[in-house]
């Protein structure tokens, strides 16, 4: 191996699609020769196991033991208002449970006395607690860039980017309110890095620039065009499916065009929205296979004779044959899809999953329908999206960019740019 071993401390919340990508990191860097030991929850652990890298459970840290419903302690689905879901983001993701992920970091560098600390997004206590002990840190963006940026329109909401002064106000408008909304968690956080020593911040996300590095692992020609910070690289995306998805596959029997559905693999009160999406495409000529992935249970769905329902398969192999994806618009379901060249019908449910559609659509990739579409609306949209060449030519565009910078090694690249030597002030 060309560069020197690093040891590597990866302090990871498991928000569902994102621990795929992650672990994809790990699984990279154990395969350098990396020593890695991966801060997780017990949802992850075989997952973690699988990589080669050492597990270590949250102690005190939210660690829920399962991806079911009753076992998630965020609940976004609930929340009825975008003021409910940003106090419900700060409280229970971001500052709430900040101090004990702060805690259990600052016991795992300890005892592993890690080069660098790799957290997830939402893992902010993490960030201060590498911060205090004089660590660098990056943070992994296993999606589109999700801070403020010159150019990117506010997360969250599915916008395109502004167009003309018009657009530039609404997107200022909607900034600051935003900032204000999550402004609510600042005195907590300061609190908290007070408490370690460390100076207050001006702003909540002031914590992630903190960062050595934004490690953004989607392609750029995905992202909308912006002039991030210069700490920010966008590495490509990791298309490696997820582990317990690695099961035996046979593709119905017939000659009709293959849709996959791939919803969460958290729970996100998807299961009526399946439904709809099942009766949608017992009335086309088509064969859909439809994976509810760990959150749902296949025998609570009714499907007819062209649909089959499992829990999981193995989506790189399914996506070789198929014509066409319906999905939530998580990240990692339309990376995979459209490196496969295959055009996506998104439903978003929440989360990123919208700015993810904004921008599907807006490369002619695929068309996004309301999450409460009726099964008419729903078939329409696979029967438009089968028919027109335009979606398969603007998914092949992307594919092809997806597929070059997946394999760029420019993730590995930026993790292993540390120097021979690392002091540990800890």
């Amino acid at each position: 191996m060309s560069n020197p071993s690093h040891t590597y401390l990866f302090a990871l919340v498991d928000g569902g699609g994102t621990v795929p990508p992650e672990l994809g990191t790990v699984r990279r860097l154990v395969a350098r020769g990396h020593r890695v030991t991966v801060l997780g929850e017990d949802t992850m652990v075989d997952e973690v196991r699988a990589t080669g890298a050492v597990f270590r459970p949250w102690a005190t840290a939210p660690n829920r033991p399962t991806r079911l419903a009753e076992d998630d302690p965020y609940r976004d689905w609930e929340c009825k208002t975008p003021f409910q879901l940003f106090d419900r983001i700060v409280d229970t993701q971001l500052i709430g449970p900040a101090p004990a992920y702060a805690t259990d970091v600052l016991a795992a560098i300890g005892q592993e006395r890690p080069d660098l600390v790799v957290c997830s997004f939402f893992a902010i206590g993490a960030m201060v607690g590498a911060e205090a002990a004089g660590l660098p840190f990056d943070v992994l963006f296993p999606n589109t860039y999700l801070l403020p940026a010159d150019g990117m329109p506010p997360m969250g909401m599915g916008l395109q980017p502004a167009g003309g002064a018009i657009g530039r106000l609404r997107d200022r408008a909607l900034g600051r309110f935003t900032a204000r909304l999550w402004g609510k968690g600042l005195p907590g956080l300061n609190e908290l890095r007070t408490s370690h020593g460390l100076a207050p911040v001006d702003r909540l996300f002031d914590q992630l620039h903190r960062a050595r590095r934004h490690l953004v692992l989607t392609s750029s020609d995905f992202d909308f065009p912006v002039r991030p910070p210069a700490h920010v690289r966008y590495v490509g995306p990791i298309l490696d499916d997820p582990a317990w998805s690695e099961l035996a596959w046979e593709a119905p029997d017939g000659d009709d065009p293959l849709v996959l559905v791939a919803l969460s693999s958290t729970f996100q009160d998807q299961a009526d929205s399946l439904q709809r999406i099942i009766d949608a495409l017992g009335t086309l000529p088509v064969r859909a296979l439809v994976t509810t992935g760990p959150a749902l249970d296949p025998d609570d769905l009714r499907a007819p004779t062209n649909v089959t329902v499992v829990r999981a398969a193995p989506h790189s192999q399914v996506l070789a044959s198929a014509a066409a994806v319906i999905t939530h618009g998580g990240h990692g379901t339309v990376m995979r899809s459209l490196a496969a060249d295959v055009p996506v019908v998104v439903l978003p449910h929440g989360r990123d999953q919208a700015d993810n559609a904004a921008r599907v659509t807006a490369r002619d990739a695929g068309i996004t329908v309301k999450r409460t579409a009726k099964p008419a609306a729903i078939s329409a949209a696979v029967r438009r999206v089968l028919d027109d060449p335009t979606f398969r030519a603007g998914a092949g565009r992307l594919g092809r960019s997806i597929r070059r910078d997946a394999a760029s090694g420019a993730l590995v690249a930026e993790l292993e740019d540390l120097p021979a030597v690392v002091g540990h002030p800890v």
